[in-house]
């Protein structure tokens, strides 16, 4: 029981997560936005880089394959992986999906034209993308970690590449970073490495957790400074003269 609820506040956090997850506004940010723009995810829909799949219950599909590579920078233990995929050639057709969602996976791929030209392969004229790729974050993952995407960048990447921006947000563009940024130099520097980390993260992270909730409801924001990109795009329509 509690193993569920602990999985479920990793990655789909409520107020709750803020008494032990280390990355909860990052998870927040991702989390609402995501839901919020779920309900365009339809039909057969592609989810690559899919590990867990956290977020399919967000999404209207009606199948949902999910597609990762075999080495990573981390191990898939516990993932639902249905397809493994060389990093080049996506397994399937053109125009295979009505739908594709790609989460925190940008960053890691060498050659994004590659990664993005096959996705526009496999996704059917109209079909909906919905993408998500930081903008400051920590190099994680390693050694696959290639790159960080400001909005300019990422907008400007996927219209080249055939697809059209629907809608662009930008996720915890508030203190809410700073705080999000202290969590992990803690996370990574002392409780990862502490075997009494459990019982550290309550004495560290929980108390930035909340402060950094209470400050960046009161200050203002900065669309300037932000933890990452959430995208909903669209493959363009070929017209047939």
């Amino acid at each position: 029981m509690f193993a569920k609820i602990y999985e479920k506040q990793l990655m789909q956090p409520n107020i709750l997560g803020v008494f032990f997850n280390p990355f909860y506004f990052d998870r927040m940010g991702l989390y609402k936005n995501i839901k919020r723009l779920g309900k365009e995810i339809t039909g057969k829909t592609l989810d690559i880089g899919c590990g867990k799949k956290p977020y399919e219950n967000l999404f209207a599909s009606s199948e949902y394959i999910g597609m990762d590579m075999e080495t990573t920078g981390h191990n898939h233990r516990n993932s639902k992986i249905d397809v493994f995929y060389d990093g080049k050639t996506f397994p399937f057709s053109d125009n295979a999906f009505d739908s594709v969602v790609t989460n925190q996976v940008l960053e890691h791929v060498f050659n994004p034209s590659q990664f993005l030209s096959e996705i526009n392969r496999v996704l059917k004229s109209g079909g909906k993308m919905l993408i998500t790729v930081p903008f400051v974050w920590d190099e994680h993952e390693q050694p696959y970690d290639f790159g960080r995407y400001t909005s300019f960048g990422i907008k400007d990447i996927l219209e080249k590449h055939g697809f059209q921006i629907l809608e662009q947000i930008k996720t915890v563009n508030d203190l809410g970073a700073i705080f999000q940024l202290l969590n992990m130099y803690y996370y990574k520097t002392i409780v990862r490495k502490n075997v009494f980390s459990k019982v550290f993260a309550m004495i560290i992270i929980v108390p930035t957790n909340i402060v950094g909730v209470i400050i960046s409801a009161i200050f203002p924001k900065n669309d300037d400074l932000y933890l990452g990109n959430v995208v909903l795009s669209e493959k363009v329509k070929r017209t047939i003269i």
